[in-house]
């Protein structure tokens, strides 16, 4: 049994396959090598984040039940964010306090990980929402969580439009890695690079210019105003 209980996965395990469909059928994302993910063992799948629904795409490639680190606004309905909280909560999202360093979310994902599970994070630290930078600097976290843990990290790259029948999403997996030594800038390196693969091979196979993947955040922008 974990140290730190998350509730049950039956919720998870009935809704995500059904989100799932509805947001298939909606968006029609594209997902390469999913097949790379390991059915077992500790996983974290690190990914860029450019927009709210990133970690739909992620969810539905995987029948693992996977945490997802998320700012604690979407669990407190004292902010605009917080009124989907059930939401959040049921399928065993991880609160993170991020005006401070939240030893308390970092111990939940750990010991997740430490069981065998499975954590989505997005190594940016925030969403994307700059025009000039395909990836924000990455953060430590999932190298130094991944190592603690002997977790297998699992990169991912999702480019393209959110937009009904969207014929660009998509979301690319690359090949997993372990982090074998205390040298975390070396790890990071390697998935800074790998993202930066998987980036170009979406680019190339869905016929997108970097300008255009870029631009596209404005236009996401311009819908919230």
């Amino acid at each position: 049994m974990a140290k730190i209980k998350m509730g049950s996965e039956l919720p998870y395990k009935i809704f995500s396959p059904i989100l799932g469909l509805i947001f298939k059928l909606h968006y029609r994302p594209q997902i390469v090598n999913k097949e790379v993910i390991p059915k077992e063992g500790p996983i974290i799948i690190t990914c860029n984040h450019k927009h709210v629904m990133d970690q739909c795409p992620i969810i539905m490639s995987t029948k693992r039940v996977l945490h997802y680190m998320a700012k604690k606004e979407y669990f407190d309905k004292q902010y605009p964010e917080g009124h989907n909280a059930w939401f959040f909560k049921m399928f065993g999202c991880i609160p993170v306090d991020r005006s401070i360093h939240d030893d308390s979310a970092t111990e939940t994902a750990l010991d997740i990980l430490e069981h065998g599970g499975s954590i989505g994070i997005f190594p940016e630290g925030t969403r994307n929402k700059t025009y000039d930078q395909v990836f924000l600097p990455l953060k430590y976290g999932a190298i130094s969580m991944a190592y603690k843990t002997k977790a297998t990290i699992v990169p991912a790259v999702i480019t393209g439009d959110y937009v009904k029948h969207s014929k660009n999403l998509m979301l690319r997996f690359g090949k997993p890695f372990k982090v074998e030594s205390h040298d975390y800038d070396v790890y990071k390196d390697k998935l800074e690079k790998e993202m930066n693969k998987l980036l170009k091979e979406n680019l190339k196979a869905t016929n997108r210019t970097l300008e255009e993947e870029l631009a596209s955040r404005n236009q996401d922008q311009k819908k919230k105003n």
